[in-house]
């Protein structure tokens, strides 16, 4: 193996154009029947060589875990340890994606990390072989290392690209506080309950992203998650109704909140919606973002 300059990955986030949610599994875990989308809002992450071990600073990120229990940190030692790597990896992380926002950041910054200790440390890993592992670590893993529009089955690991035309805008409007997956998917099964059938993505949508009509995808956005989430963050309700009046062509809470995504026409009217969200009061931030875009890639190397 040969050890390479330090390199710099962009990793994007996502957003679950359809999220469709089943009944809890033996593992823990819900079936789920989702269409993923990668955007270009993206955390940043440097890799560069040390002797041994694994070690992350954070440039920005505030309730970021460093340590151990970090995503790009247990993917950098999951590599390392299957590939019996002695070198070792010092992490740099920028976050731009919403911390525990619904849009998997954490699950960038793991995809981000399996592709540059790969690179840093030269070890010549295919795409599917970085799959594997990334099935591992997480369910939004896998497509957080892929990128673009793909269907979701099993947990979200089991992926099939989408065919999508063109560009989509969004905008993203962060919340001024955060919500912890499990407890939005605890908040679901009571809300639920237990009987209720098996979740299938519609086709209308499948046609809709194949043609690029962008009028349809905005009808047919759902999240299973979002009556949980709403109820838990009354607040998020009044955000969507926002950007509904504001000519919003779909808005939903994005995965498993609180993030809130607007789909707009093209870029003007998301100038609009942009300004228009962010003067409601209701939201910390709106940003424009599109997609789909490609999954982690490495950007520069540092000499």
């Amino acid at each position: 193996m040969t050890v390479v300059s330090p390199v710099c990955v962009e990793t994007p986030a996502k957003i679950n154009l359809y999220l469709g949610v089943g009944p809890r599994r033996a593992d823990g875990y819900h079936e789920l029947a989702t269409v993923f989308q990668a955007l270009d809002l993206t955390d940043q992450l440097e890799a560069e060589p040390l002797e041994s071990g694994v070690q992350l600073k954070l440039r920005s990120g505030k309730g970021v875990p460093a340590g151990p229990s970090n995503l790009a940190v247990k993917a950098a030692r999951l590599l390392k340890r299957e590939y019996e790597v002695p070198q070792g990896v010092r992490l740099t992380l920028e976050k731009r994606i919403p911390v525990a926002g619904g849009m998997a950041g954490g699950s960038a910054d793991a995809a981000a990390a399996l592709v540059a200790c790969n690179a840093l440390w030269g070890l010549g890993c295919t795409q599917a072989q970085l799959s594997q592992l990334a099935a591992r670590l997480g369910s939004d893993v896998p497509f957080s290392l892929c990128g673009g529009t793909a269907l979701g089955a099993g947990r979200g690991e089991l992926l099939t690209p989408v065919l999508s035309t063109g560009e989509f805008t969004w905008v993203v409007a962060t919340s001024f506080t955060s919500l912890a997956t499990p407890d939005v998917y605890a908040t679901f099964d009571k809300l639920r309950g237990t009987d209720f059938p098996e979740p299938s993505v519609p086709r209308a949508l499948l046609s809709a992203l194949r043609s690029g009509d962008q009028v349809a995808v905005g009808a047919h956005l759902h999240n299973d998650l979002q009556a949980a989430a709403v109820s838990m963050r009354p607040e998020l309700d009044l955000l969507l109704e926002a950007g509904r009046d504001y000519g919003a062509l779909g808005a939903m809470v994005s995965g498993s909140g609180p993030t809130c995504v607007f789909l707009a026409s093209d870029h003007d009217h998301a100038m609009e919606l942009s300004v228009g969200l962010s003067g409601t009061g209701l939201c910390k931030q709106a940003r424009i973002a599109t997609g789909p875009v490609p999954g982690p890639r490495v950007t520069r190397t540092r000499t």
